[in-house]
């Protein structure tokens, strides 16, 4: 291993305690002898990429197959196309196909066999996912997490639990531009206890001019209604802004006040480290199709601390709130399985869960530090090019306002960018010509460079064309 690859696959924590990230993407341009807005820099850092092999374990769009792409502005039909949009659905793993075969073929050859034969048995599948589960949210014991359901479904199955509201304490705080299916899902658990949206919604803003919230304004209302929350339910990373909230921090001020405080990981799982065990978070649930590479709509996960796992709380039930060994006793009382299992309603679906199981396959193999690691230069990359475009071609050198926090660590792989020009028509140029992000009202793009297939040349080459691009716009 040369000096460069060794720096590159450095501890992911150490590096990201380093915030100069221009500095040390210098540091690696000067060791290749070329300047960081050189194709040669984005082509030396693939060179010296030790996870540049998993990204042959995906498949990527053509240009030629996208219904956005104009082919009259793109020279090489068969090229791949730019997919900076992990963000909103990561890419299917190869191996997917083969896995869901392998369901399809039990099925056919087995029947109702399948039930606990093969790879994915049936009635079984879902503890296949299990321990690596545990590793990606810092879980310390399998009972734990649980794979099931869909996000929405098992926030619902989460704060029928958890919100359990007294005549004093009754309020839900949820940040204020949180993603509209967590404040739909919070507003009429509020309206199934009889509360108003006006007067059990506890909502934090962040100051006027800026885009994130900070942690001491977050704590200073939590103090202030401390009283009167029954749940914190956040975001781990914002889906608009990109902003990594301090889960370890913000649990412990809302736990110091009385509250309950769970988490939404849409954004975060797979995206930043998660310990939710140590830092005694409460409950929390994730989708698993964006940086976890499952498929539109797969199946999601939950997290229920163990020191709930005692609690005499209410939830909903089904067959498979059982446990393993008594469900087919076929009782008429639950004899409820162990901690998170106890939420799970019914039978798992093989052909979700090998699709799942197919996206961690690669993530493990990837390694988490390793992913840290390369996110923090990759990221880095992409925010040093928007913030150095050519002040000749474009007569100002700050052509977008990135809302994402500077500091890698508060933040994942998204950055959000604004522009001075409509970004729908920026957005509809740039997927003319191949490039796959993603647009959220009122006026944010989201780019997500992701650490497991995408490249510094990725990066490189949706740099050249929004350069492009922006021109056009100001002519």
């Amino acid at each position: 291993m040369d000096k460069s690859q060794e720096s590159i696959t450095a501890n992911g924590t150490q590096q990201r305690q380093d915030v100069d990230l221009t500095n040390t993407l210098k540091k690696w341009s000067d060791s290749f002898g070329v300047t960081l807005e050189s194709s040669d820099f984005a082509m030396q850092m693939d060179m010296v990429d030790p996870l540049r092999d998993i990204r042959d374990n995906f498949t990527f769009p053509t240009m030629k197959d996208l219904p956005c792409v104009d082919l009259s502005l793109i020279e090489n039909l068969d090229e791949e196309c730019i997919y900076l949009c992990g963000n909103s659905l990561g890419l299917k793993p190869k191996r997917a196909d083969s896995y869901q075969q392998e369901v399809l073929n039990c099925w056919a050859k087995l029947g109702v066999f399948t039930h606990f034969t093969g790879r994915f048995p049936a009635a079984k599948c879902d503890l296949l996912v299990k321990e690596s589960l545990v590793k990606l949210v810092g879980a310390k014991h399998s009972d734990e997490v649980v794979c099931m359901n869909g996000l929405s479904v098992n926030i619902h199955l989460l704060l029928i639990s958890f919100y359990r509201p007294t005549a004093n304490r009754y309020k839900i705080m949820i940040e204020g531009h949180a993603f509209p299916s967590d404040r739909y899902a919070v507003v009429s658990q509020l309206k199934l206890h009889g509360y108003t949206e006006e007067d059990g919604l506890v909502i934090l803003q962040t100051r006027p001019g800026e885009h994130v919230l900070r942690t001491e304004d977050i704590l200073a209302s939590i103090q202030e209604h401390g009283e009167s929350i029954a749940v914190i339910f956040l975001s781990g990373v914002h889906y608009y802004t990109g902003q990594k909230f301090d889960i370890e921090t913000i649990t412990k001020g809302g736990q110091a006040q009385g509250c309950l405080v769970g988490w939404d990981l849409a954004h975060a799982a797979g995206n930043i480290e998660l310990k939710l065990h140590d830092w005694s978070v409460d409950f929390a649930c994730w989708c698993t199709y964006k940086y976890l590479n499952s498929g539109a709509g797969c199946i999601a996960g939950a997290f229920v601390h163990r020191n709930h796992h005692q609690d005499d709380r209410p939830r909903l039930c089904g067959w498979w709130s059982n446990r393993e060994e008594t469900r087919f006793g076929m009782q008429h009382s639950v004899d409820a399985a162990p901690g998170a299992n106890a939420y799970r309603l019914c039978n798992p679906p093989p052909a979700l869960v090998a699709l799942h199981k197919a996206g961690l396959e690669i993530f493990e193999e990837a390694g988490m530090d390793r992913l840290l690691s390369k996110q923090y230069l990759l990221t880095g990359y992409l925010e040093y090019l928007m913030d150095h475009l050519d002040p000749s071609e474009t007569e100002d050198k700050k052509f977008v306002d990135i809302i994402t926090p500077r500091d890698p660590r508060q933040r994942g792989t998204q950055l959000s960018v604004m522009f001075p020009f409509s970004v729908k028509e920026i957005h509809e140029k740039l997927e003319k010509r191949g490039v796959v992000c993603d647009v959220r009202l009122p006026s944010v793009m989201r780019l997500a460079p992701t650490a497991s297939y995408n490249t510094f040349t990725d990066v490189y080459r949706f740099f050249t064309v929004l350069k492009q691009v922006m021109i056009e716009c100001k002519m």
